[in-house]
C-alpha cells in the first residue's frame, strides 16, 4: 500500500529563545494527512528499513531517557512528525553538526503536527526538515533514497554555512561559560558579550589581535629579525627575487635549505631539505606562485612543531608527521599515495579531517621533495624502498605535556615580540622536552589567526580545550560580557513601563537602549519610528559598542513568532497575563494552558542572580513564580494580598501601597519611598495616565536593578524631562 505524502504547511525559524528551547529552532507545521491512522507499528518493514538507512537512531533516548528509547517508541509504535524530527536531527549529526533538541507536538487539528528541531544555521535546519520528510516517506513506501547523497549535500551546507572549527569551539567554550554570542556574518566573525562588554573574534583573531602585529606576522623576513634581536634563536635567511639569486643565497646560506614565500602560511609553498641548484630554483617557482616574496633560509634539522600561545601561556603544542610511501614494484608512486596515504578516513580537503591528503597538483613541493630523492611520480618504487612525500606536515601529534618550560616560555616571548595576543610558533628542533639552548633548534614562523583543529582533534594524544583558553583570556572568570537587560512582558501599559525603566537607568549614569512597540531608542535618542519588538531590531541594540543597558518590551506574539533578541536577562518583568488582549490563533495558542507556556518565557529566561518582577494581584502570573532561577520581587497595591504576606514571611522582597505611601519592603523591613499625594506622582497618576500597578512595576524593576530608592523617586518626579541627563542634577524631592 502506497501512502499519499506528507505535507509542510509552513517553517518558522526562531532565532532567539522561544517557548521551545533557549537556543534558535525551526518550527515546522506538518501535516501527516492519512498517516495519522498509520503509527510506525502498523506500516510493514517500515522499522528495518529506517534503522538500515539511520542506525545512529540507537542513540537516539527521547522520552524514555535511554539509549535506544526512540527506536522503542518505533517498534511500539509513534507518528509519522515524531519520526520526520528524529530523523532529521540525526541528519544534522551525519553531517557533522551535534544539535540533539526536537519535539514533535500535535495541534488542535487532527493529524497537524508542530516538529521542532534545534537549527544552528537556518538553511542547514530547513534542508534537513525538507530531506527528512522525504527519506520518512521513502521509508514508509519502501521506496528507493540516496542518503549519502542527501548527508554529502548538508555536508556542503555545513561546510559553506556554519562557523569554522576554529571559531566554533570558541564559540562552544563561550556558552559554556554562560557568555552570550551573536554571529555578525555569515563569515566567522562573531561577537561574544553584549554591547559595552562585547569581545569579538574572527577565526582565531580576537579584537585585541594588533593590525600591526599581524602585518609583522605576514612578513617572515620582518618577523626573524624583530624575534633575532631579542635573542630568540631563528634560522639565517634571505629575502631573493629570481632562481639564481636563490641558488646564491643557498651557497653562502649552507646547504640544505629552505625555500618559502615571505608571506603566506598554512606551509603553502614551503619546500624542506633542499640540495641541489636544480631543486632550490624549482622551490623558487613554487613559492613565487604563493607568495609576494622570497625566502631562503637555513634548513634547521628537526621535526616540525606548532606551539599555540594564548595571552601570557603556552596552552598547546603538536608535532607534525613525516609522510612516506613504501614501494611494492607494481605501482608507481603517485598510486601509493592514494593507496597508502589518501586512503586513511582521516584524511580530507577540508577543515573537517584531522589531515590533510596529499594531492600532487595541489601540493608542487612534494614533487619537488619526491625528485630531490632521485624519483618522479610516474616511477614505479622498487619494493621495499621508502620514499619521503612530505616533511612536517599536519602536525596532528600532540606534545603539549613534553614541552620544556623554556621552550614554553621562548614561544610566549615570540609572541609577545610580535605583538600577538594569540599566535602560533612554528618551531623546529629535535626534542621540545629540551631547551633550545641544547640543541640546533630555531623558530621559524609566528603565525596569527592560527588553526586550532590540530589542538582539538590530534591524531596522538590528547585533545586541547583551546576555545576555552581564548576565552579565558578574553573574559577573566569574573566577567561574563554581560550588561543589564530588562525583559518587559504583559498587555497594558508596558510600552509605557519600558520608557519610565530607561529612565531610571539612564539616570543611573548608563547608556541605555531601549526596543518597545514605538520605537528603538539608543541613550534618549529615537532611531527608528516604527515597531521594534522584532528580533533583528532588537538584537542592534546588542551589537551597539557603547550600549551599557537594554530594556525589551515584548509581546506573546513576538516570542512565537521570532524569538526574543537576548538570551538571558537581568530582570524580566511580567505585568499580567490577560489572554483576551491577544490573538494568537495563528499560532495554535487557543488554552490557558498553551498561553501560559508561552508567558513563562520571560521568567524563564531571569538569569540566577538575577530578579523576576511579578504581579501578585493576577494568580496566573503568580504561577510563573516557580519558573525563576534568580530572586522574584512581588508588586501589588493591596498590601494585605496573602502572596505579598506569604513572601515577606520568607523574608523576600515586596513593593506595595501601604497607608497612601508607596513601599519597598523586604521581609518585615519596610522603607517608605513617597505618598501618592506628592504633586509629581499624584499628576502622573491624574494627568498622564499612570495606572497604580505600573507604577509599582517601574519602581520594582528598578529596585531589582539595584537603583537607590532616593533616585527611583527622583526619577519618577522628573520622568519625561529631556534637560536631564545625570544623576548629578537630580535633586530628590522631600
Amino acid at each position: 500500500m502506497s501512502h499519499p505524502d506528507i505535507k509542510i504547511i509552513r517553517m518558522r525559524y526562531l532565532s532567539g529563545p522561544n517557548i521551545w528551547t533557549y537556543r534558535s529552532v525551526i518550527e515546522a507545521w506538518v501535516d501527516l494527512g492519512e498517516l495519522e491512522q498509520y503509527p510506525s507499528n502498523t506500516i510493514p518493514g517500515f522499522y528495518d528499513r529506517l534503522y538500515a538507512w539511520l542506525p545512529g537512531l540507537i542513540e537516539h533516548r527521547c522520552g524514555i531517557g535511554e539509549r535506544g528509547g526512540f527506536l522503542t517508541r518505533l517498534i511500539n509504535g509513534t507518528w509519522a512528525g515524531h519520526i520526520m524530527e528524529h530523523v532529521a536531527l540525526e541528519l544534522q549529526t551525519l553531517s557533522g553538526l551535534e544539535t540533539g533538541f526536537g519535539k514533535a507536538r500535535e495541534t488542535s487539528t487532527s493529524g497537524i503536527y508542530k516538529v521542532v528541531i534545534r537549527a544552528e544555521q537556518e538553511e542547514v535546519g530547513r534542508q534537513s526538515l525538507l530531506m527528512a520528510k522525504e527519506l520518512v516517506m521513502a521509508a514508509i513506501n519502501d521506496k528507493p533514497y540516496d542518503l549519502q547523497g542527501n548527508v554529502n549535500l548538508l555536508k556542503k551546507l555545513v561546510d559553506e554555512l556554519c562557523l569554522g572549527p576554529s571559531t566554533g569551539c570558541i564559540v562552544a567554550a563561550a556558552n559554556e561559560r554562560r557568555i552570550p554570542n551573536i554571529r555578525l556574518t555569515e563569515g566567522n566573525l562573531v561577537q561574544l558579550g553584549y554591547g559595552a562588554k562585547q569581545r569579538r573574534i574572527w577565526t582565531a583573531e580576537t579584537d585585541r589581535t594588533s593590525a600591526i602585529a599581524e602585518n609583522i606576522s605576514s612578513d617572515k623576513d620582518l618577523t626573524k629579525q624583530l624575534l633575532a634581536s631579542c635573542g630568540i634563536p631563528v634560522p639565517e635567511g634571505e629575502i631573493v627575487e629570481n632562481e639564481d639569486q636563490a641558488w646564491q643565497a643557498a651557497q653562502d646560506i649552507g646547504l640544505p635549505v629552505v625555500v618559502k614565500p615571505s608571506d603566506a602560511n598554512r606551509g603553502r609553498g614551503v619546500s624542506l631539505n633542499l640540495n641541489t641548484e636544480s631543486s632550490i630554483k624549482s622551490a623558487f617557482h613554487i613559492a613565487s606562485k604563493v607568495g609576494t616574496e622570497v625566502l631562503v633560509e637555513r634548513y634547521v634539522l628537526g621535526d616540525e612543531h606548532r606551539l599555540l600561545v594564548v595571552g601570557d601561556r603556552m596552552v598547546a603544542a603538536a608535532k607534525g608527521e613525516t609522510a612516506s610511501v613504501i614501494g611494492d614494484g607494481v605501482h608507481t608512486v603517485a598510486e601509493l599515495i592514494d593507496l597508502q596515504i589518501n586512503s586513511d578516513p582521516r584524511r580530507g580537503a577540508t577543515e573537517d579531517f584531522v589531515l590533510n591528503s596529499v594531492r600532487l597538483n595541489d601540493h608542487p613541493q612534494a614533487v619537488l621533495q619526491i625528485e630531490s630523492q632521485g624519483h618522479l611520480v610516474t616511477d614505479v618504487l622498487p619494493n621495499g624502498k621508502e620514499l619521503i612525500v612530505q616533511r612536517n606536515g599536519n602536525m596532528n601529534f600532540d606534545v603539549t605535556e613534553q614541552v620544556h618550560p623554556e621552550v614554553a616560555a621562548m614561544a610566549c616571548l615570540a609572541a609577545r615580540v610580535i605583538g600577538l595576543d594569540v599566535a602560533g610558533i612554528d618551531l623546529v628542533a629535535q626534542d621540545v622536552s629540551k631547551p633550545l639552548s641544547e640543541q640546533d633548534a630555531a623558530i621559524v614562523e609566528v603565525n596569527a589567526g592560527p588553526g586550532l583543529l590540530m589542538h582539538l582533534k590530534p591524531v596522538v594524544g590528547k585533545p586541547r580545550a583551546v576555545g576555552k583558553s581564548i576565552i579565558d583570556h578574553l573574559f577573566p572568570s569574573k566577567e561574563n560580557g554581560r550588561i543589564p537587560i530588562v525583559g518587559i512582558l504583559g498587555s497594558e501599559q508596558t510600552c509605557l513601563l519600558s520608557h519610565l525603566v530607561t529612565w531610571l537607568l539612564h539616570l543611573s549614569g548608563k547608556r541605555v537602549g531601549l526596543a518597545c512597540e514605538d520605537g528603538l531608542y539608543m541613550d534618549q535618542r529615537k532611531v527608528q519610528t516604527t515597531d521594534a519588538r522584532n528580533y533583528h531590531v532588537g538584537e542592534r541594540l546588542l551589537i551597539n559598542r557603547t550600549l551599557e543597558a537594554g530594556v525589551f518590551q515584548t509581546s506573546p506574539w513576538h516570542i512565537l513568532q521570532d524569538g526574543l533578541p537576548y538570551d538571558r536577562c537581568q530582570v524580566g518583568v511580567v505585568t499580567d497575563m490577560k489572554r483576551e488582549a491577544w490573538d494568537l490563533s495563528d499560532h495554535d495558542i487557543h488554552d490557558a494552558e498553551k498561553f501560559n507556556n508561552v508567558m513563562r518565557t520571560q521568567v524563564d529566561l531571569v538569569l540566577s542572580n538575577g530578579v523576576a518582577v511579578l504581579n501578585a494581584e493576577d494568580p496566573l502570573v503568580v504561577n510563573l513564580a516557580q519558573y525563576s532561577d534568580g530572586e522574584v520581587i512581588f508588586f501589588a497595591t493591596d498590601a494585605s494580598s496573602d502572596v505579598l504576606q506569604a513572601h515577606r514571611a520568607q523574608g523576600k522582597r515586596n513593593v506595595y501601597f501601604k497607608d497612601g505611601h508607596v513601599v519597598l519592603a523586604r521581609g518585615d523591613q519596610e522603607t517608605l519611598l513617597f505618598h501618592l499625594d506628592f504633586p509629581p506622582i499624584a499628576r502622573r497618576i491624574k494627568q498622564d495616565g499612570f495606572n497604580l500597578s505600573t507604577l509599582l512595576a517601574g519602581i520594582a524593576t528598578g529596585w531589582a536593578l539595584d537603583i537607590a530608592p532616593s533616585l527611583i523617586r527622583a526619577g519618577l518626579k522628573n520622568f519625561g524631562q529631556k534637560n536631564i541627563d545625570s544623576p548629578q542634577v537630580l535633586r530628590t524631592a522631600d
